[in-house]
């Protein structure tokens, strides 16, 4: 069935709406949103219905959901084994969209890179020189950042120039980390940190009593308990983090790259069947992608 403009409008709208809030949506939500008169859209939806587009919902908390057959008119998927690939906009996530297919217009021109952005949602979610991000993809672990430089909102697809284009590495950290790792003992002191540090050009190493992880000790530590005039043989157990990040060697890479910002660390440490194997270092992600 051929949509006109305005049911195709409403149709992406309800699709929209009911992706955010997960109930049924009123006439007067679409209305407010595509900026219609509300006795407009009732009677689209009542044609919609007729065809098997939308069901209705009787009652206080009633109103429209869109039909298998709606996602189906509209080329959408609404499967939940489907992978939801996000876009952010300005830095922040869009609630309400997210992408399902990526077109290069000018993949093969000197200078630009131009992109067909299709969505689940509505278009209307963004404006000309909003600064989006893409990704990951599920596949290929693409990540796209650009600037959106047109819009098509019968099509819900967006025009971008693209900035950056990241493939984000899927191999396992154990890959990437470095070891055999050099450890302390809570016993050690600053002093024999520091010479640990400067024999092997390190900035911070686990300390391990019996296998046991106890914390981290780095050059930041070491920097404030000297200027706290703290003595040279202070055991590196008063000034260590007990705080520490472990993670799996099966971890995938771009997996933790999310945990080193939020968590504002350096480094992290590898674990193999609860023991220490390895150490994680932003150096080390930024030898593999250092736009990320």
């Amino acid at each position: 069935m051929d949509l006109s403009l305005i049911q195709k409008d409403i149709l992406i709208t309800l699709i929209t709406l009911y992706y955010q809030h997960s109930h049924a949506i009123k006439g007067e939500e679409i209305a407010e949103v595509i900026r219609r008169n509300p006795g407009t859209v009732r009677n689209q939806m009542q044609a919609l219905k007729a065809v098997g587009f939308v069901d209705g919902v009787p009652g206080p908390k009633g109103g429209y959901i869109p039909t298998a057959l709606a996602y189906k008119e509209l080329n959408l998927s609404n499967s939940e084994r489907d992978y939801d690939v996000s876009i952010s906009r300005n830095g922040e996530v869009v609630k309400g969209a997210s992408v399902t297919e990526i077109d290069f217009t000018t993949l093969c021109h000197p200078d630009i890179c131009h992109a067909v952005i299709k969505l689940i949602g509505s278009a209307k979610l963004f404006e000309i020189g909003d600064q989006i991000a893409i990704g990951p993809t599920p596949v290929n672990k693409l990540v796209i950042r650009g600037e959106v430089f047109g819009k098509d909102e019968s099509e819900q697809s967006l025009l971008i120039s693209t900035s950056e284009m990241i493939s984000l590495p899927k191999k396992a950290i154990k890959y990437y980390m470095s070891a055999p790792l050099k450890t302390l003992k809570s016993s050690d002191t600053i002093r024999d940190a520091v010479a640990l540090f400067n024999a092997h050009h390190i900035h911070g190493a686990p300390v391990i009593d019996k296998g046991k992880l106890r914390g981290i000790v780095t050059m930041s530590d070491i920097t404030k308990a000297i200027g706290d005039e703290l003595p040279l043989t202070t055991k590196v157990s008063s000034v260590m983090t007990t705080d520490v990040v472990e993670v799996p060697s099966s971890t995938k890479l771009f997996e933790v790259v999310r945990r080193f910002k939020e968590r504002e660390i350096g480094r992290l440490i590898v674990v193999e069947d609860g023991k220490p194997v390895g150490i994680l270092t932003q150096s080390d992600i930024i030898k593999v992608f250092p736009s990320v």
